[in-house]
């Protein structure tokens, strides 16, 4: 039997996506506030939007999932399979690395030590926020683009996930270029991770808003799947 994918679950799906997309504005604003070492309500307010953000790219990411099912009669395929773990994997990552930031500034409340760039835990974390992440999102972004073919959503959304990806992948290489923040290349720079991650999180909420735009539904009986393009 087909999967339902209701008018609901597709609202719900679409929202969590544009709301995760919208917060997630101010907390990569948080990390420039301060130009040292930000202090300690600064690092447990960002990490802690962090985690409302991307609980909601959770919902998202499940949402997802069953709409990719249900447009395929109950079976995503492996390209469909892929996007959703991919997208649940970046988010795993992320919240560890959050984890990960917030545990050093709660060891020094003084303030005396930025998270992002001192101590052990910061390069703990650098493959984490930087390539790590960057392959995650391109596997996401080039998966969904493929199961999304079928016309669930337009062939612009689908060729600016391409481009994203294709962005981020050139960032891979990063690792090879270092530790100073304020390099935009560097495995931490402020291009290579906080600027490419911004326009990826954007990115998540417009995928949220294409979702909105689909009709995807099944009835309730699951005997039939309607796939209406825009």
């Amino acid at each position: 039997m087909p999967t339902t994918f209701t008018s609901i679950q597709r609202r719900v799906t679409g929202l969590s996506g544009i709301a995760g997309g919208v917060v997630s504005v101010l907390m990569v604003a948080l990390y420039f506030v301060y130009s040292g070492p930000p202090p300690l309500a600064n690092v447990l307010g960002r990490n802690l939007i962090t985690v409302a953000t991307f609980t909601g790219f959770l919902i998202f990411s499940v949402g997802l999932s069953r709409m990719l099912r249900a447009s395929r009669h109950g079976d995503p395929g492996l390209s469909g399979a892929l996007a959703v773990t991919a997208l649940q994997a970046y988010i795993v990552v992320t919240l560890v690395s959050a984890s990960l930031e917030t545990g050093t500034s709660l060891w020094y409340p003084d303030g005396s030590l930025d998270p992002t760039v001192d101590g052990p835990l910061a390069s703990a974390v650098v493959l984490l926020h930087g390539p790590i992440a960057r392959v995650l999102v391109a596997t996401y972004l080039i998966a969904l683009s493929i199961a999304t073919r079928n016309g669930i959503f337009s062939a612009r959304v689908r060729r600016c996930s391409i481009i994203l990806a294709a962005a981020n992948l050139a960032l891979v290489p990063s690792l090879f270029f270092g530790m100073d923040a304020a390099s935009f290349y560097a495995a931490n720079g402020w291009g290579s991770v906080a600027l490419i991650g911004l326009i990826n999180v954007i990115w998540f909420g417009v995928l949220g808003r294409a979702v909105l735009k689909t009709g995807v539904t099944a009835a309730s009986s699951g005997e039939r799947i309607h796939s209406l393009t825009r």
